[in-house]
């Protein structure tokens, strides 16, 4: 992830992933990256013929209504035991209280109370999802594609969140964060074959087991700016109720940067959300991280009554897809800059209450990195058997790209949100996923209105895309640490994601989720795909 956090993970995890200071979901994704050993990749390929168009749009139009359909017949189902509504469950904001609420969110829906009194803060999560896929069109295979054949694949992850407040005057808060998570299962395929793969809580490297670890630990110290104060939700990642509302917040230790970067109150949660790496996460924002999705770093941020500013600074992994970190600041780190604006962003067209948020993101990586066209040029002269990027790393080299997220609140109930990420491309993908470019545009759903308020429906469609270098070198044979077919008839990855998130009780949330993608791997000779989910997640 990670634990994109996200898992961010970051994602947390992966994202992960995150509230910012104010999460009061409990989501850690891990956006980490698989290696490529793992088991038995052998698969029996279709001989059916290729699918044409109406094969291709065909399942893209049925999707958004089988999730529609879905939402509707459990709202009315359950909408005689539902007369007064369920809490809504809690959703990672985004960096101030002022970003879209899809309703009146009442406290945290969890297991446990949760008291704002205490000077410590206890909670956790755990987060059980069942993905398969049936066979697709698949001409040939390479080491690190999706396989063909129909497989099934469960992750498992929790996460135990620790927190002391060890100075609680609100003008100079100082607390200390500690988390301790285990990953365990696996991904389809080994998480390979997929740019916007399908689950962001998987651990891409198997062989590091479900031993639990430390995800996060670190010093958080609030600076107030000015006398006014405003409330400020309790969560995982941030532990007081009142804040200055100009501050400076500053942060040091073992996080990972989707916590408090690219956050979106609608796509960044894999645990009550959306699931895709790239739905949850800017695919092209190759954030420093290893291989869990974690990293030692120092972020300080700005925040103002309508903006904030945040810069972010952490170590590279040594690798790509590594789980070593380089502690030599001077050759390799990754910088991380982004600035949030608070404000409707539809003027007129939405009632002036309806909030937005619109966040740009710029990052620069140092690393011990390859060019594509190194790899590409070596083996054309006979000089590599075939490409091989780790062939060609560098220390000095420099990997750039930014990013746009927007969110905006339409009624009470819906919710629409939109990202773009660009990267140069021509550097190797080095910590998060081979994506150069990517473009999104989603929307949530409350069940409100049909009786059900702590359940939501979402809908996204997404499309990635990497440069020319990087196309030829897979075409040619190269292996990333995600992708490799062996070789590429190049298309953009179009994904296109749906869930039905139900609150059965207290902190307790079901999920059905389909992801249909047309091009797997960029390669237009292979799928379209769709793979199904299963969710079970719990806050305690």
């Amino acid at each position: 992830m990670g634990v994109h956090y996200a898992g961010r993970n970051a994602r947390g995890m992966r994202s992960g992933n995150h509230p910012n200071r104010r999460l009061a979901n409990f989501r850690m994704s891990f956006l980490t990256r698989f290696t490529r050993g793992g088991e038995d990749r052998s698969c029996m390929t279709l001989t059916s013929p290729r699918y044409g168009l109406l094969a291709a749009v065909l399942p893209a139009a049925v999707l958004p209504a089988a999730v529609w359909l879905a939402a509707v017949s459990l709202g009315f189902a359950s909408q005689a035991a539902a007369q007064s509504a369920d809490p809504a469950p809690a959703e990672p904001p985004s960096a101030q209280s002022e970003a879209p609420a899809a309703a009146e969110d009442p406290a945290p829906a969890t297991m446990f109370p949760h008291p704002d009194g205490t000077w410590y803060y206890v909670a956790g999560q755990a987060n059980i999802i069942f993905q398969s896929h049936g066979p697709f069109h698949s001409p040939y295979e390479g080491p690190n594609s999706l396989l063909a054949r129909g497989e099934y694949k469960t992750s498992l992850v929790g996460t135990l969140f620790m927190g002391a407040e060890l100075v609680r005057n609100p003008a100079r808060h100082l607390e200390a964060i500690y988390d301790e998570e285990s990953a365990a299962g696996r991904g389809l395929s080994e998480a390979l074959g997929l740019a916007g793969f399908t689950n962001l809580d998987v651990v891409r490297n198997p062989n590091l087991g479900p031993v639990p670890y430390l995800a996060r630990v670190e010093l958080h110290q609030t600076i107030g700016l000015s006398g006014k104060m405003v409330e400020a939700e309790r969560g995982p990642f941030s532990l007081a109720t009142e804040t200055p509302e100009q501050r400076l917040e500053l942060r040091v230790g073992k996080l990972g940067l989707p916590d408090f970067f690219d956050l979106n109150s609608i796509g960044t949660d894999s645990h009550l959300q959306f699931l895709n790496w790239t739905t949850d996460n800017n695919g092209a924002w190759d954030y420093a991280a290893d291989t869990r999705g974690y990293t030692y770093g120092a972020i300080a941020e700005y925040d103002d009554k309508d903006w904030s500013a945040r810069y972010g600074l952490a170590l590279m992994p040594t690798v790509a897809n590594g789980i070593d970190l380089d502690w030599d600041l001077r050759r390799a780190s990754g910088q991380n800059m982004e600035v949030e604006w608070r404000h409707g962003l539809l003027g007129g067209l939405v009632s002036p209450g309806r909030k937005g948020v619109v966040r740009a993101l710029s990052y620069v990586n140092h690393a011990h990195m390859g060019l594509y066209r190194d790899a590409i040029k070596a083996y054309l002269a006979g000089a590599d058997p075939t490409p091989t990027i780790t062939l060609h790393e560098k220390f000095g080299a420099v990997k750039y790209g930014f990013g746009l997220n927007a969110e905006q609140e339409l009624t009470e109930s819906l919710r629409i949100f939109g990202r773009f990420g660009w990267n140069e491309g021509q550097h190797e993908s080095f910590a998060y996923t081979e994506v150069d470019q990517t473009i999104e545009l989603g929307g949530d759903l409350a069940g409100k209105r049909w009786g059900r308020a702590g359940d939501k429906v979402g809908l996204a469609f997404l499309s990635n895309a990497i440069k020319r270098d990087h196309q030829e070198y897979l075409k040619l044979g190269g292996l990333g640490f995600l992708l490799g077919d062996g070789r590429l008839n190049y298309a953009r990855e179009d994904i296109l994601e749906g869930y039905y998130n139900l609150h059965a009780w207290r902190g307790v949330f079901y999920a059905l989720d389909a992801q249909y993608i047309n091009h797997p791997g960029y390669n237009q000779d292979r799928g379209p795909v769709l793979v199904e989910s299963v969710r079970m997640h719990v806050d305690f």
